[in-house]
This record gives structure tokens, sequence and C-alpha cells, in this order.
């Protein structure tokens, strides 16, 4: 496993196969609280796989995932859930805002589904606008911002609940250069002064170049240190 001092979330030994076809075979990982960590590697190589068994989005087939001393493999579904909603925050590659659904709204939704009063979660969210450039998008759909602007509102969504992790899976792969950057520096910036840590799945050096350390999974057997140019 990688060398980290009091790591707040590790994955050891961690296996995962859909039907037939091994994605993880033996993968580990550990990230130290307040850390920006970017996994790499080439699409099918199971970086994705990897991040959603330590988010407790899959479960693996065999190996240990721990959270702050807790084994979130042995969590039941509402367990996991549950960290989900409170301890974690997602950043996806499409954003996945709901459409229906103005900017804003969408921002305030993780403070919404865990019961804040709808006024003092919209009220929240405003506060992230101007954080991330968003004030003139508050009242739009989704459909109707550019895909930057759609990705810096996920970037918020993320982080508006105080989440300790935040799990961000290709956020900038629909994204051109000029956008790509803009979303990694207020996402590595904010999260830094929020006190979040973050596991980034990328296969861009471009992007992974914002991260404190960089990591590579190798046919699922193992995430190692990446080749620096």
């Amino acid at each position: 496993m990688t060398g980290v001092a009091s790591p707040l979330l590790t994955g050891s030994g961690l296996h995962k196969s859909f039907g037939p076809v091994p994605a993880l075979r033996g993968a580990d990982i550990a990230v130290a609280a307040g850390e920006v960590v970017a996994v790499m590697g080439p699409s099918g190589s199971g970086k994705s796989t990897l991040l959603h068994c330590l988010a407790g989005i899959l479960t693996p087939d065999g190996g240990e995932v721990t959270f702050d001393g807790r084994r979130v493999d042995r969590m039941g579904d509402r367990e996991r859930s549950r960290l989900r909603r409170t301890e974690f925050g997602f950043v996806f590659q499409f954003g996945q805002l709901v459409p229906e659904l103005p900017v804003r709204e969408n921002i305030a939704l993780p403070l919404l589904l865990a019961g804040r009063g709808r006024g003092a979660a919209l009220a929240e969210a405003g506060k992230w606008l101007p954080r991330l450039g968003l004030e003139q998008s508050a009242d739009r759909l989704p459909g109707e911002v550019s895909g930057g602007q759609a990705q810096r509102a996920a970037v918020a969504r993320a982080l508006i609940a105080g989440p300790r992790v935040v799990f961000a899976d290709e956020p900038t792969g629909a994204l051109d250069s000029v956008a790509a950057d803009q979303v990694m520096e207020m996402l590595v910036t904010t999260a830094k002064t929020e006190g979040a840590t973050v596991v980034l799945v990328t296969h861009e050096a471009r992007v992974a170049a914002y991260a404190d350390r960089q990591l590579t999974v190798r046919d699922g057997r193992a995430v190692l240190p990446a080749a620096m140019s």
C-alpha cells in the first residue's frame, strides 16, 4: 500500500469483477486528510471502479475499505447511503445536475435532502454562487448554462454540506481545456479552503497536475506512483 501517515481513507487488496471480467485485482490506496490525490490510468484500467468502491457506491468482492476507522465494505445499504449523504461529496463527468431544477436549487439539494429548511438551504446555496462565478446563472436550468458553469455548480453541490471527502470522477472529461482548468482550479482551491480531501479520477496529465500526489492503476492490480514527465 502507498505509504501515507495516518490515512483518512484506505483501500486494501481490493478485488471487484463484473461477471467474468475483473476490474480490480488487489488494488491498494491510502489517502491522508486534506490531501488531493489524482488516480490515473487508461480507460478500462479500473480507476473508476476503485473510486466507486472507496465511496461505498460499489461493494468490493474482496479486500477492505476503511474511512476514519470504519469499514465501509461491511456497512449495509442504509449506512453507506448515510455516509455518502453526510461525509462524502461527488462530482461526475457530466455533472448530473437535476435538469428540472435551476442552478441555485441544484446546489442546495444536499441540504434539502438532509432536512434543512428550503429558505435556509437556498440562502446557503446563494453564498456559493459568487465564489464560483455563478451569480448570473442562479435561476437558469442546467440546459441553459455552459458545460463549465454546470460543472462549477456540481462542485458547489459537492461541497455545500461540508463533506470530508470529495470524489471526482473525470470531472473535466466533457469540457474544453479552458473550462477544465477553471473547474479544476475552483475544485482544488475551494476544497482546500473547506478542509476537504479530494480523490480525483482522470486520464489527463494536465488535470492530474492539480493534485498533491498522483497515483496510477495498471490493469486493476495495484495503485503505484505515476511516472512523472
